[in-house]
């Protein structure tokens, strides 16, 4: 092992919901490409933003990725995005490196904080996630059940509202994935609607 190695503090992996990085440890997501595995964090309720994805009918280069929120949302900036340039200028705790959450990164503040105690929605491929550790698995009626962290249920001063929320990753010059709170239901949208955002970050882990 390197000096450099050796002198790295090691990480420890706190507990889902734990406050963490300026936010709450909410799971984590490994590069399809590099391999390399992140936490991510996700900001409280209070920093919560409503807006427009961008342009329907703009295709946006660098926003396809399902586990990098910080690139998708740069790209969106980039392109003129309002609710993207307004989640980059966030300043929570000391940290600069918010962004909106990637699809499977989305998935992961679902899974861990469902709000609600309904049945969830399970007709197509929700709450598959290839890129999460463990892996996510399709969503069941029952699976996932409420969150047991009990800031993040509903009524509680984390919980997300039941309603849709933004993910940063396109599916078409029309359209965005989204993911509704109350149920798990994945679905696009059109960009030009105006959804919820719950801002995340990530950290590397290894």
């Amino acid at each position: 092992m390197s000096a450099a190695a050796q002198a790295a503090p090691a990480v420890t992996i706190p507990e889902i919901g734990q406050p963490f990085g300026g936010g709450f440890f909410s799971g984590i997501t490994r590069d399809p490409d590099t391999g390399k595995r992140y936490l991510n964090i996700t900001a409280s309720a209070e920093h919560e933003l409503v807006g427009a994805w961008g342009e329907y009918g703009e295709k946006i280069e660098g926003a396809d990725s399902f586990t990098d929120s910080r690139a998708n949302t740069e790209a969106m900036a980039s392109a003129g995005s309002e609710l993207a340039q307004k989640v980059l200028a966030l300043d929570i705790g000391g940290f600069t490196d918010w962004a909106i959450p990637a699809r499977d990164v989305q998935e992961l503040q679902y899974r861990n904080f469902k709000p609600t105690t309904e049945e969830n929605w399970a007709g197509r491929r929700d709450g598959d996630n290839p890129n999460s550790e463990p892996v996510g698995l399709l969503y069941s009626a029952e699976s996932p059940a409420q969150t047991s962290v009990e800031a993040f249920r509903e009524g509680g001063p984390e919980a997300f509202r039941d309603t849709w929320y933004w993910s940063s990753s396109q599916r078409s010059a029309y359209y965005a994935f989204d993911m509704y709170f109350g149920d798990g239901n994945q679905l696009t949208n059109d960009k030009g609607l105006e959804l919820r955002v719950r801002p995340v970050r990530s950290q590397l882990l290894d």
